[in-house]
This record gives C-alpha cells, structure tokens and sequence, in this order.
C-alpha cells in the first residue's frame, strides 16, 4: 500500500471513530469510495461486527432499488436461474438450509407437473388413436370428425415431441 494510500487510511480510521462518538449506542459505520469504472480503486472502510446484510438493507430502505444493474444483482439472479434449471434436471440439489433449496425446489415441482401434463397428454393421444381406428373399422362416420381428430392428434405429438426431448 502506497504513502498515500495508508495515510488516507488513518485519517479516513481516525474521522469514523470520531463520528461515532456522536452516533446511538449500537450503531455501526461504513464508508465505501469508488471510482466508476475502476473498481481496483475501491476503499471499504467499516466497523468492527458491521453485518454488510445490514448496509445493503438499510441502502434499500435508503432508496436503492432492485430494478438498478450492477453485478451483484445479475450474478444472483444467475444463481437463482440455475438452481431453477438444475431442480428441473433433479441434479446438483443445494446443500440442506442453503438459500437455493427453495428455488431448486420450484425446478422440481415444474419437472413434474410437466411430466404428469406429459402423461395426461400421451393418455389422451392414445385413446384419440384408438377412437380413429374403431371409426376406421366401423366406417359411416362424420369424416369432418375423422379430419379434426387427426390435427389434433398431430397437435399432441408435436408437444409431446418438445416435452420428451
């Protein structure tokens, strides 16, 4: 750390436990300086026990919003999307109490709802079959009926061919 550098330090340490003489009992102190665009230039100055939980809910409370971008928010949100994709995979669950555990979860109940709808749709699909080939055999049926069955029949085994991939 440069001359510079360190004496910043001390006066920037020097001025906070002087500020929080005048600060309620139990209060903690935080002083971040950046510069935009240069994080190797960043200067986190805090105290003892702060809960850096804490200084992001009270810099919510402060007006900081979850629309704004920054890293934290994407990588996150990443996070959450793959525990998501990986619940659906029944892979990599989170370890037992991890935050994740909820969104894996959701992954999971969406993987079997869609394989039951899977289910009911193969179901329905066979039994569509099986009324075409009775009419088939039978004949002096609604050919209209016959036509309609068969589109629908064609409907079913795209989606199931996107559903069993």
């Amino acid at each position: 750390m440069s001359a510079i550098l360190q004496r910043f330090h001390q006066v920037a340490n020097d001025a906070l436990v002087n500020i929080s003489k005048h600060c309620l009992p139990g209060a903690k102190i935080a002083l971040i300086i950046y510069t935009p665009g240069k994080p190797e230039e960043d200067i986190v100055l805090k105290d003892q026990g702060l809960d850096d939980n804490e200084v992001v809910s009270a810099l919510r409370r402060r007006g900081l919003s979850i629309d704004g971008d920054n890293a934290y928010k994407r990588d996150l949100l990443d996070s959450v999307v793959g525990a998501m994709a990986f619940g659906v995979q029944n892979r990599n669950a989170p370890p037992a109490g991890h935050w994740g555990q909820r969104f894996w979860d959701i992954g999971r109940e969406e993987r079997a709802l869609c394989e039951e709808l899977v289910a009911a749709l193969k179901l329905n699909r066979e039994n569509l079959r099986a009324c075409q080939a009775t009419i088939h055999l039978c004949g002096g049926f609604d050919p209209a009926y016959v036509t309609e069955a068969q589109a629908a029949m064609k409907v079913a085994d795209a989606a199931l061919a996107k559903a069993t991939r």
